[in-house]
């Protein structure tokens, strides 16, 4: 048979067989298992979502909230990438490779198993673990979960991603935001990207998620779609019409606003009637200290951080309406969460940055506060504010740094509840395998899972999903904790805290403002010894009391500049010393 006949034979067979083969396809069940959303906000405070006591408007967040559940004990690291690491596994952070973030890792720590920034071997993503399950996966957003080849989503399970690699960048133009970094360096499926020229992250990210659905709409598999914003992450930037929306609101100050949204948290049900509010750190200033031009300034920060949520749920809300007519909506499964508590740092104040701004396009100005080339953070007195009525803010293990906002909405989940269960970021993977209908016995790979599945919460079938007696530790760069029922222990470093442990019980002080560590001794020497042996487990390696999580910030970002900047530092070495033998040539006899 020559080519021509065989190329002949070939395409009579196609034509008889694709018919057969699309049939087969119509006639196959469709698949019902739910598609999932998974939303994670950046830096977000507990109570700064509308359906949490916020000022800021999110009717598309509160609308999910309404229809599923609102988690009132649910609790995250204080840092991103070790939350991020857990949320997508469902293991410890120590045991993942990212036991903290490597803006803060010290040198001591660096490249010491569960401290090498990446994901360890054998940890395994939801993206990873669901594609294993017949299903397809997405990413949009923040990754900093390692970077370069192997290391992004595409090599852990996603199937299209755009993703950040940095712990934050800029939300209008593709440039870094602090001086740790020399690029915002931004990858589509594991390659280098280039932003448009329009762009602002959370309509970006949004965009780019719908645009990898819509490629894949005639797949009958379901899907994972993840998306992490950068909002509400130094820089807060937001549109000037949205900022413009909250003119007077913050004008009272934080310390109006964090009493406020304490009065609120009683009245919707997120903490007991009369829980008591702690007392303000003596470090933070009060707002009647400020001239009248630093509250100008502070008051439109909060506005432009109230724009920027207002703005991520708009987009959202386009999220929702393309599911929606495309039919999806009721099938899919939201998940929404923050990845520690809000940002105290205020950048501005540090030796050398306003230097570092002028050289990348960054002013700190009244007038165009929140648009493109602004810098805008919130400071920590806003920080403690936005975390009411939980204390202090994210890199401590405070309820402020670790107890965030997680609403859950979807098919199988009870509409219109309050789930004050406590309950971990490690828990968020089992519950997607759970709903997913994947045999608990596929749940664990050769990492196992620290994390429960929630929906028998979810579901209304138990209130809680941890025993009374059973403990939970967490430890991110020293600071640490320990759950066990309604009672925690906490250790808080430097500069917030003093490294000494303390008592509380979370069921009636969430603001942890009486320790009980004197009161109930018993107790609280069981559960030392508990997070001694979760430390021991884990691979915790211990970091001096006097360490400082903002003081190793600034040492690593010096160290970075160094490295970046050594060819250059090293070529003026060269002429400032051949300057310097010249003139001493000059100077001395022949």
């Amino acid at each position: 048979m020559n080519k021509a006949s065989r190329f002949g034979l070939a395409a009579m067979l196609a034509t008889a067989v694709l018919p057969l083969v699309a049939t087969a396809q119509a006639d196959a069940p469709a698949d019902t298992r739910p598609n999932f959303v998974l939303m994670l906000i950046d830096d977000a405070g507990f109570s700064d979502l509308g359906a949490y006591g916020g000022e800021a408007r999110t009717p598309n967040i509160d609308a999910l909230a309404a229809r599923g559940a609102v988690f009132t004990q649910y609790h995250s690291s204080p840092l991103c990438s070790p939350s991020r690491a857990m949320l997508l596994t469902g293991v410890d952070n120590h045991r993942t490779g990212f036991a903290t973030i490597p803006e803060t890792l010290p040198v001591e720590q660096q490249g010491r198993p569960g401290y090498r920034m990446r994901f360890e071997p054998g940890v395994e993503t939801l993206a990873t673990r669901l594609k294993a399950e017949g299903y397809r996966s997405y990413m949009t957003g923040k990754w900093h979960l390692g970077h370069g080849p192997g290391e992004l989503p595409d090599s852990h399970g996603f199937d299209r991603s755009f993703v950040l690699d940095a712990s934050g960048a800029d939300n209008w133009e593709q440039k870094p935001y602090m001086p740790y970094y020399t690029s915002a360096d931004w990858f589509e499926d594991g390659k280098p990207a280039t932003l448009p020229e329009d762009f602002y992250s959370s309509r970006f990210l949004i965009d780019q998620m719908i645009g990898y659905l819509d490629k894949d709409q005639q797949r009958r598999e379901p899907f994972l779609a993840y998306i992490a914003f950068q909002a509400v992450h130094i820089p807060v930037q937001a549109p000037r019409e949205l900022t413009a929306g909250y003119a007077g609101v913050y004008d009272g100050g934080w310390g109006v606003i964090r009493e406020q949204r304490w009065r609120r948290a009683q009245e919707r049900g997120l903490i007991p009637q009369g829980a008591p509010l702690a007392p303000v750190h003596e470090k933070l200033r009060s707002w009647e200290s400020l001239d009248a031009d630093e509250r100008a300034i502070y008051a439109r920060s909060m506005q432009v951080h109230a724009g920027m949520i207002e703005a991520m749920d708009q987009h959202i809300g386009r999220l929702v309406e393309y599911l929606k007519a495309r039919g999806q909506f009721e099938n899919t499964i939201f998940l929404l969460t923050s990845d520690n508590g809000p940002e105290p740092s205020n950048p501005v104040a540090q030796t050398g940055f306003k230097t570092w701004m002028s050289r990348h396009g960054y002013t700190h100005e009244l007038e165009n506060l929140g648009e493109k080339g602004s810098m805008v953070f919130i400071g920590p007195e806003w920080a403690n504010a936005t975390a009411s009525p939980g204390n202090l803010f994210k890199f401590h293990s405070s309820e402020g740094g670790m107890r965030v906002p997680l609403i859950a909405a979807g098919p199988g989940i009870a509409a219109g509840q309050r789930v004050i269960g406590t309950s971990f970021v490690t828990d968020v993977a089992p519950t997607i395998y759970d709903y997913a209908r994947v045999e608990p016995s596929r749940w664990n790979g050769p990492v196992p899972m620290s994390g429960r599945s929630l929906k028998p919460a979810l579901s209304g079938a138990a209130p809680r999903v941890y025993a009374a007696e059973e403990p939970v530790g967490m430890e991110v760069g020293g600071n640490a904790a320990l759950f066990k029922g309604d009672y925690k222990i906490t250790r808080i470093t430097l500069p917030w805290g003093d490294a000494k442990w303390r008592l509380y019980n979370l069921a009636t002080d969430p603001g942890e403002v009486q320790d009980l560590s004197a009161q109930e001794p018993q107790r609280f020497q069981a559960m030392l010894a508990d997070y001694a042996a979760y430390e021991k487990d884990v691979g915790v390696l211990k970091l001096p009391d006097d360490f400082n999580p903002h003081k190793q910030v600034k040492i690593n970002a010096i160290k970075k500049q160094l490295h970046h900047y050594r060819f250059v530092l090293g070529g003026a070495a060269i002429v400032l010393v051949s300057l310097l033998l010249m003139w001493l040539r000059r100077r001395l006899p022949a």
